[in-house]
């Protein structure tokens, strides 16, 4: 099954890691990680462990993996 996400409305969003890591389970987006040319398309944001506050940086389309990201809190 195939999500489709909209960068334009990932900014606060819930993710929950399929395998989480050091207990981070639940992610919010916390920042767009916008390009300094403006025509060029997001690619990358960052997501924060709500648990350890914890901060990654990755690549949006990543949440389209969902093998290893499920969209909410589960």
């Amino acid at each position: 099954m195939s999500t489709k996400i909209n960068p334009k409305k990932l900014l606060l969003s819930k993710w929950t890691a399929v395998a989480p890591r050091n207990k981070e389970k639940h992610f919010i987006v916390t920042k767009l990680l916008l390009p300094e040319n403006p025509p060029t398309p997001l690619e990358f944001i960052e997501l924060e462990a709500v648990y350890s506050k914890r901060v990654h940086v990755l690549p949006w389309r990543a949440l389209n993996d969902t093998a290893a990201w499920r969209p909410g809190w589960h």
